[in-house]
């Protein structure tokens, strides 16, 4: 007999921290917000205008997933984050120009409220880029230190967090440091919060 698996709703607001506010993360935050106000459709999102048929295909049983699993609503999304510079989410979409400023002046306020903490930067990762909103330490353990605090500090606000990592694919010379770094702040993280912080990398 198959076991029954019971997927709890989700409650209460939930944190998606950024490492990298740039094109890819300015644009998905936006147009979170943009569903949020009406200005915009989700086209793409498998969560929110995606189906599942349930029974046989003559049953015409076809809800929303949205609708089917209880998901956290995009309203109850609370957004955070790093950036080798100080640019909050609005200065910096602006500055990347993906978005129409009309779509983006739409969504001013509440983009201006999503403000960067200052991110680890390394040289060795990225040749192009010159960070001048980073953390200093002498170690990558000072690094995860401070990490695992900015974290800690976000679980203040919220009682869940995702991670993500939304930016384009860089020439990284060794990725198990890079995951180790990430993946210490948030072990600690999750067992001395409670709750489980999950990071989705996107790697070369």
């Amino acid at each position: 007999m198959a076991k029954t698996i019971e997927i709890k709703p989700a409650t209460g607001k939930l944190g998606v921290l950024i490492p990298g506010m740039g094109a890819v993360a300015t644009t998905f935050v936006a147009g979170v917000y943009a569903v949020q106000k009406g200005l915009g459709k989700p086209i793409g999102s498998l969560t929110q205008m995606g189906t599942i048929r349930l029974g046989k295909l003559t049953d015409k049983r076809i809800p929303f997933i949205k609708d089917f699993v209880p998901l956290a609503d995009l309203n109850d999304l609370v957004f955070g984050g790093w950036d080798i510079f100080p640019y909050d989410m609005y200065e910096a979409a602006i500055k990347v120009g993906v978005l129409e400023k009309e779509i983006l002046n739409g969504i001013r306020s509440e983009l201006k409220n999503v403000k960067p903490r200052p991110a680890v930067f390394d040289q060795n990762y990225v040749k192009r880029l010159n960070g001048t909103y980073v953390k200093k330490g002498k170690t990558k353990t000072d690094f995860a230190d401070q990490l695992r605090k900015d974290i800690q500090d976000f679980f203040s606000i919220v009682p869940e967090i995702f991670i993500i990592r939304a930016f384009p694919n860089l020439p990284i010379p060794d990725q198990g440091i890079i995951l180790m770094t990430f993946s210490a702040a948030i072990v600690l993280c999750g067992s001395e919060a409670g709750n489980l912080c999950v990071i989705a990398f996107r790697i070369p």
